[in-house]
């Protein structure tokens, strides 16, 4: 391969670095409303009388709009392919508040001071109710937080809104109670994930209008613009047809933007006035008024005989979805989905959990969704039962790990495509330096080194549901257009896509136009999520290029007057076999353009998987803890990854560079917290704390390959699953180190130095 696995810079890597106008508020037009928000005070009341008639008045103010003047169909806003398993159990705007920070009136005038101003005016007298805050009692509470009787699903996820269980799962192989009673050692832990910000750069942004036909036209950072525009023809009450979605560049995503949670807002002002809207969140609204990582309790029960061969698995998970049910079954079913098939020795496995509803901001899909929950209370639990055995936490993985060519309990009797998993495992304890590091060396007074490591898996799209398209053009001069309807979230995915279309026409990368994300234009694709771009987008890039192909065969043979098989194409000019004969791929482009009865060269190709193969990550930690203060300091991370063939050396290390950072952001400083009456007390970057560069250490990456017969050049995912093994390896390492085992993230001086005390 001449451009796959080489590390071509990224095709808008230069305008992002300069600052070229690309982003959505960058393209807004100068003369549209600005919206602004009126926003909840209370976790739960009821709107019982709206004023607006003084804000209303004001000079400068197009509309405001309360739960009176919008359509009153449920809907949801989770970015998923039809039918959506998401519940519908938002409105537009709805007299009964859930949260602080939901919507109680939109406000549109002709700058923001004037809006801000509007929301002043606003007059709202609330029956105020009694918040569930508490997810784990939750259940059964007796403040019922969607009483609706018009909530509804598109299939049975489980859902008892009575109890306030949004969704429900359950899968079981084999008898887990039997198998483990049998067991010579049974490890059992609960731990608790919790809530995390995305922290993304670009907050949340959209604006609208009508073009000259009436038609809405919504451009927004979003990573779903076909599912956004789905969800404003059902909550709007328009045809699809009357509605195009532009999606420019993002300014980072990592499954915050798999909501939609800004654009119907800036969409319904400009149906009710006429005119431009455009609705940019603050980073307070950011924090209180999108959507956050479920924060999940997970208890873990692992069987084992006294050899260390996982006999048993038996998850067990809540989660908290917030107000709203927005992603809320496949976040639950992903814990026990991206876990249970990580060992496969076993002779029972169950997964069993809930979702359900609380008067908080709304959960939804986060980089890792589910499989990062469940990553953490697993592989913590496996460590704990390979110190129970008394045996190396690596040498206990890879007597279990499932390898290339087997199969696994919930698996259906699939067979692994492609595994590098015990490479991994070998390679991180080298790089690591395990053998001379573990478990523990004291550095210094009050100075403790340790190691600690983690497996995970995550998948590569979801098998059987989303299918996406492409289709690559011969335009009239030679060059390429690729029409994508995936979208690029700083990842590269727009790069890597036009390296595999290069591949396959033997064209250079400079030759691809890359054209993505209108839906007006563009083939459908369900958006960037999911772990699907490269698996999914990838192959269907690479059918359309070898339609396209071999459409310039064809029609330079004819132009040749020869036989198809009687020529060859080199990605400059095609040729017949005895190289009598040539024609110029740009005399091929120009002729078929021309009035000759000829058609422009295009090929077209659409993919669907049938399995979503895993990528693996082997992630080892060494920290530095203070036995006197209990603050943990960490030194270095190694993850070694399998991800299948890798198409762009660079942009993959710095997606796993990146996913790290966020999971050592969830294992050691981010924390979603509230109030006693349900205010987010962590609403700014001052109260939010990331990690930044001194925070995290050496981190290090490096690649088993391995070779996925299904997927793009032997490729599968990576944007996802980089993100899982930092908080149980650290977790892991700080056990190692002082024997305290914090089973509640985040990890905190605090906490580890409680810890220290009751040793």
């Amino acid at each position: 391969m001449k451009i796959v696995g080489t590390s071509v810079p990224k095709i808008d890597g230069l305008a992002i670095a300069t600052g070229a106008p690309v982003y959505t508020d960058d393209l807004a037009l100068q003369h549209a409303l600005v919206i602004k928000i009126l926003r909840s005070p209370h976790a739960f009341a009821k709107i019982t009388a709206i004023d607006t008639s003084k804000a209303e008045g004001l000079s400068g103010v197009a509309c405001v709009l309360t739960y009176q003047d919008v359509p009153k169909v449920r809907f949801t806003l989770a970015g998923q392919s039809h039918p959506e398993p998401s519940p519908f159990d938002r409105l537009i705007l709805e007299q009964i508040v859930r949260y602080v920070g939901d919507e109680v009136a939109i406000v549109a005038a002709v700058d923001e001071a004037t809006a801000v101003k509007a929301l002043r005016l606003i007059k709202v007298e609330y029956d105020v109710l009694e918040p569930v805050l508490d997810f784990v009692t939750a259940e059964g509470h007796a403040s019922v937080i969607h009483p609706e009787a018009d909530l509804r699903c598109n299939f049975d996820i489980g859902l008892h809104q009575d109890k306030n269980i949004a969704a429900s799962h359950k899968v079981e192989v084999g008898d887990v109670e039997r198998e483990l009673a049998q067991c010579d050692v049974v490890a059992e832990e609960i731990f608790f994930t919790q809530a995390q910000a995305h922290a993304m750069m670009e907050t949340y942004r959209s604006f609208s209008y009508l073009d000259h036909t009436g038609r809405l036209v919504v451009v927004s950072s979003t990573q779903i613009p076909f599912h956004v525009r789905r969800q404003l023809a059902l909550a709007l009450q328009l045809p699809a047809s009357k509605i195009r979605v532009i999606k420019p560049r993002i300014g980072g995503g990592f499954g915050g933007k798999q909501t939609g949670a800004v654009e119907i807002f800036a969409a319904i002002v400009t149906l009710k006035t006429g005119k431009p809207a455009k609705i940019v969140y603050d980073r307070k609204e950011t924090f209180i008024s999108t959507s956050s990582r479920h924060a999940a309790r997970v208890k873990v029960r692992l069987g084992a005989d006294r050899q260390g061969n996982i006999l048993a698995i038996d998850i067990q998970a809540l989660t908290d979805t917030g107000a709203y049910g927005e992603h809320a079954p496949t976040v639950l079913g992903c814990i026990g989905e991206y876990t249970l098939p990580l060992y496969n020795k076993t002779k029972a496995v169950r997964f069993m959990g809930k979702a359900v509803y609380t008067n908080k901001m709304s959960a939804g899909a986060f980089r890792g969704y589910g499989a990062t929950q469940g990553t953490f209370a697993l592989e913590s639990t496996v460590n704990i039962l390979a110190e129970q055995l008394n045996m190396d936490p690596t040498e206990i993985r890879l007597k279990n790990i499932i390898r290339a060519g087997e199969t696994h309990l919930t698996g259906h009797g699939e067979a692994l495509g492609s595994s590098t998993l015990d490479k991994c495992i070998a390679k991180g304890k080298q790089l690591i330096g395990w053998d001379d590091k573990y478990p523990r060396t004291v550095v210094g007074t009050n100075k403790v080194r340790a190691v600690g490591m983690a497996l995970t898996m995550q998948g590569s799209g979801i098998a059987g549901i989303d299918t996406a398209s492409a289709e690559i053009r011969l335009n009239d001069d030679g060059n390429y257009t690729l029409l994508l309807g995936s979208t690029d979230m700083g990842t590269g995915s727009d790069t890597i896509l036009a390296q595999m279309a290069a591949e396959v026409l033997e064209a250079a990368i400079g030759d691809i136009i890359v054209t993505t994300a209108d839906t007006d234009i563009v083939p459908y694709d369900p958006g960037s999520y999911a772990s699907s771009t490269t698996y999914v987008t990838g192959t269907a890039v690479i059918n359309a290029a070898k339609v396209l192909r071999q459409a310039i065969l064809q029609q330079g043979a004819e132009f040749l007057h020869h036989a198809v098989e009687d020529v060859e194409f080199d990605g400059k000019s095609v040729t017949t076999l005895d190289g009598a004969k040539t024609i110029s791929l740009p005399k091929i482009a120009e002729l078929s353009v021309l009035g000759n009865g000829k058609l422009q060269l295009v090929g077209t190709a659409t993919f669907g998987g049938e399995v979503s193969p895993p990528p693996y990550i082997a992630g080892f930690a060494e920290v530095e803890v203070d036995t006197l203060t209990g603050k943990v300091e960490l030194i270095d991370y190694v993850a070694a990854v399998d991800c299948g063939t890798v198409i762009n050396p660079n942009l993959a290390r710095i997606q796993a560079e990146g996913g790290i950072v966020q999971g050592i952001g969830m294992a050691m400083f981010e924390d979603v917290k509230y109030d006693p009456a349900g205010r987010m007390q962590s609403d700014s970057f001052m109260q939010y704390k990331i990690p930044c560069r001194k925070d995290v250490g050496r981190i290090r990456v490096e690649f088993a390959t391995s070779y996925e017969p299904t997927g793009p050049f032997g490729a599968k995912s990576i944007g996802e699953v980089v993100a899982n093994t930092p908080a149980p390896a650290i977790l892991h390492a700080v056990y190692n180190a002082v024997g305290v085992r914090v089973q509640n993230l985040p990890l905190t001086p605090e906490k580890v130095f409680l810890g220290l005390q009751n040793l």
